[in-house]
């Protein structure tokens, strides 16, 4: 028998995401822009530009793909749920994080604006700002994998053992939060005056999507610089280490950091998802409930398994989760 107690962490992270939501809600109701700036996020992470791109990219999977499988697949299936919960709840969610964020920065921290770079080049303040971003969102991914805390948060995001180009939305509502908040810095110094065009989110969002498609493409000698299927879906192998190929959209800082590992040619794809399967699964039981498992996945992160004194049975998964990958 296992019993679950709450995990004090997972609650101290949904409690700074909530105080990040009401300062984002508070400075959009003063501001009388709450429902159109949700609009625009929404139309900047899950508009048409997005939709189409993840619609010819299903197509392609089809085609092309790296692994064989039904399109109804459960874990295809389940990532739609998660797409759809994303467009519903997570974009007006990171949206008003994002806001909540910007005004604690604007408020309390002026001093990090960069005033020269109002005399940059557009084009040049974009492409520098993009690569802090990207920067920024390495630093977060790798510190989900380093920290215990943050990993209960991303595990979910490993649990895809149908790799799809949706499974970049497998993931809880909450494990944005550490990432809005680093890549908002660069945004806030970089852009405070001057803020970038919606497209370029919409095409960073894009290029970090299509790495997760169940496709065989490493992109030839760009793979070197921009993260492709075949490289990323090294760091979702089930076997070895997850604290690879880290990167987003630029493979340069796991070249710094030494993290990276580039696909061999040719190579059979790897399989993906959690040894031992520590946290509850789509592929589990005869039947495919995905409201079950979307909820399981999403309270799985506040709570901790601990061996009941009679039986200790099956606490071997569970520690897996509850140490950050290796």
């Amino acid at each position: 028998m296992r019993l679950r107690q709450l995990y004090l962490p997972s609650v101290l992270y949904a409690m700074v995401a909530g105080w990040l939501m009401w300062h984002g809600l508070q400075a959009l109701e003063h501001d009388g822009t709450l429902g159109a700036t949700i609009a625009s996020g929404r139309n900047e992470l899950v508009g048409p530009a997005f939709v189409g791109l993840v619609l010819v990219v299903v197509v392609c999977e089809q085609l092309w793909p790296a692994e064989r499988r039904s399109a109804l697949a459960r874990g295809h299936v389940q990532d739609a749920c998660f797409f759809v919960l994303y467009a519903a709840l997570v974009v007006p969610l990171v949206t008003v994080i994002g806001v909540g964020i910007a005004a604690l920065l604007v408020g309390h921290a002026s001093w990090i604006v960069i005033d020269q770079t109002a005399a940059w080049p557009r084009w040049v303040l974009v492409i520098v700002t993009l690569i802090a971003m990207d920067a920024c969102n390495w630093l977060a991914h790798s510190s989900e994998h380093r920290f215990r805390p943050l990993w209960r948060m991303h595990a979910i995001h490993h649990t895809q053992e149908e790799l799809t180009v949706l499974t970049s939305f497998r993931a809880h509502p909450l494990v944005h939060t550490a990432g809005f908040i680093l890549a908002t810095v660069p945004v806030i110094m970089m852009t405070a005056d001057h803020p970038m065009a919606p497209m370029l989110i919409t095409v960073y969002l894009c290029l970090g999507t299509v790495p997760h498609a169940n496709v065989p493409w490493s992109f030839g000698l760009f793979g070197r610089i921009i993260v492709s299927p075949a490289y990323h879906r090294l760091h979702h192998a089930m076997e070895g280490p997850q604290n690879v190929n880290l990167g987003i959209v630029l493979t340069v800082w796991d070249v710094l950091a030494h993290r990276a590992v580039f696909p061999a040619l040719g190579a059979p794809a790897c399989r993906t998802g959690l040894a031992g399967r520590p946290i509850v699964v789509e592929q589990e039981g005869l039947r495919h409930r995905p409201v079950s498992v979307l909820l399981a996945q999403f309270i799985e992160p506040f709570t901790v398994v601990k061996p009941s004194p009679v039986a200790a049975t099956g606490s071997a998964d569970a520690s897996r989760l509850h140490t950050s990958p290796t």
